[in-house]
């Protein structure tokens, strides 16, 4: 759950919360006040409904002789259940589907009275939440954001323990914004959230696809089932009664993104490379220090200047200028916001020091990701690249020799490394990662020979020594990337985090602190 949340709310009948919620079967009065909702049974208190959700790790419906303990008046499941005095009993066919309504009823639809930009897409999400916030912020409007690396409205900044809340953090989150006066709010919009049903009962008034590719398949088992996930926010979330109509910005260079224009029933705005989009580059020019590029759009021509890096931050430029754009802000609120973004954190993040190369600090974890910030990269000309990843554990293991391959081709010299093993062996892990790098070509070094070597690879599974000898073994003219990690600031052995950040292990290294 997230923390700092207002906890206090006018109690709320049960007969109105459940009031359009279907396929019920009650066993007790609905005339009661319901002080609460919770879904974690250590979190419920007395007056409270206790949702049971079915998890991966476990299921709700274990606990609930706990959640009753703990004071719960009413109990909903998808079990029939015995009787208990003083207790509630209401089956439903899908409690999730039942949380997201009854959080919504009790945070009286927050979403109603705001203007909700939901972002989906394997890669770009945060970015363009960023950049979209920026040109909202320079509107002169109130913006709250809720997406991966953390959660910010009002002056306030909160941790993100995952890119989406669950339904009842996110209505509570929501209603506390529209408490505060926010007008506009920007929420990245996971396939696990859309698969389990975290926005349903959110009204969007626009929602951006960034692109699809290989990520998430422990979960969803294969690209069809993710995309069908993703999709769910334009064929069913989208399609509501926001006046005006919600809008929908596709990137209509990425395969799926075609294909979900077509399933779309609500006004769409197409944005890509090529002149058959609706907005597109009439001219670009790439560089280290950032992007220029001129605009052709529906709303006229956009001269931009951002300090974001390579081709896939314009396209991320796109996806947040269009919908701008498409939601009523000025072609100059557009134009500034960007021109006033300095950076996103822990995208392709530079830093630098004098005699040192420059590094590069990105959360490209996925084949995909990681092949567009290396292109990005080898298209800005450094003398040589060298890259430090891993991948992590209990995750999709089909994506590790695919990314050593990727990193091999496009990188002179690659170190791998640990990423997140959590309970997998890091050794496997690399291992795998192995088997990629044979494939594009490249062999494995000492660090010696490394200091020579045109191409090749590393293995050093402790993280901080693989950014501090990726540092020392670059020259000025060159470029380190550090890709997986990005924000975060902690790595996970095991079920237990420690803290690591990639942004302050690099710094240290490009001070010549010792790496010990």
């Amino acid at each position: 759950m997230l923390s700092g949340l207002m906890d206090t709310y006018t109690p709320k009948t049960l007969q109105r919360l459940l009031k359009g919620l279907a396929g019920i079967q009650s066993w007790g009065p609905d005339d009661i006040q319901v002080t609460g909702i919770a879904y974690h049974s250590g979190q419920v208190e007395p007056g409270q409904i206790f949702v049971a959700l079915r998890g991966c790790q476990t299921d709700g419906h274990l606990f609930i002789d706990q959640a009753i303990q703990q004071g719960a008046q009413v109990i909903v499941s998808e079990q029939d259940r015995p009787a208990y005095p003083g207790v509630i009993n209401i089956k439903v066919p899908d409690t999730r589907l039942a949380l997201a309504h009854l959080a919504a009823a009790f945070y009286d639809y927050p979403s109603q009275d705001l203007s909700i930009v939901g972002i989906t897409g394997t890669n770009g999400k945060t970015t363009t939440s960023y950049i979209l916030e920026a040109m909202m912020q320079a509107a002169g409007l109130k913006v709250g954001v809720i997406g991966t690396v953390n959660c910010r409205f009002d002056n306030q900044v909160r941790p993100a323990p995952v890119t989406t809340p669950e339904s009842l953090d996110l209505q509570r989150l929501l209603r506390e914004m529209q408490g505060r006066q926010i007008t506009q709010v920007i929420l990245e919009v996971s396939s696990h959230a859309l698969d389990l049903k975290r926005t349903h009962h959110c009204r969007f008034a626009a929602a951006i696809f960034t692109n699809l590719s290989q990520d998430h398949l422990d979960y969803h088992g294969d690209l069809d089932r993710y995309f069908e996930a993703k999709s769910r926010l334009f064929t069913e979330l989208l399609n509501n009664e926001c006046r005006p109509a919600p809008l929908a910005v596709i990137n209509r260079d990425d395969p799926r993104g075609a294909a979900l224009q077509r399933r779309t029933r609500v006004p769409t705005l197409t944005y890509g490379l090529n002149g058959h989009s609706d907005l597109c580059p009439e001219s670009y020019h790439l560089s280290s220090q950032g992007l220029r590029a001129c605009l052709a759009t529906p709303y006229g021509r956009l001269e931009i200047n951002s300090t974001l890096v390579g081709r896939h931050n314009l396209y991320n430029i796109m996806a947040a200028s269009g919908t701008a754009l498409g939601l009523g802000l000025s072609p100059e609120a557009v134009v500034d916001g960007l021109r006033q973004l300095a950076g996103v954190e822990g995208r392709l993040e530079r830093l630098a020091a004098p005699g040192k190369p420059l590094v590069f600090i990105d959360y490209a974890h996925t084949p995909d990701a990681l092949e567009k910030v290396l292109t990005a990269l080898r298209a800005l000309n450094f003398n040589r690249l060298i890259t430090v990843f891993g991948c992590g554990g209990d995750r999709d293991r089909s994506k590790r020799p695919r990314m050593g391959q990727i990193a091999a081709q496009a990188s002179d010299l690659v170190i791998v490394t640990n990423d997140n093993p959590r309970t997998e062996d890091p050794l496997a892990i690399i291992n795998q990662i192995e088997a990629g790098l044979h494939g594009g070509g490249h062999a494995r070094l000492d660090p010696e020979e490394a200091l020579d070597a045109s191409s090749g690879y590393l293995v050093i599974p402790d993280r901080r020594q693989a950014i501090f000898q990726a540092i020392e073994l670059g020259q000025p003219g060159d470029a380190v990337l550090v890709a997986g990690k990005g924000h975060e600031t902690y790595q996970i052995f095991g079920t237990h985090r420690v803290h690591f950040d990639d942004r302050e292990v690099a710094r240290q290294a490009l001070r010549g602190q010792c790496h010990s």
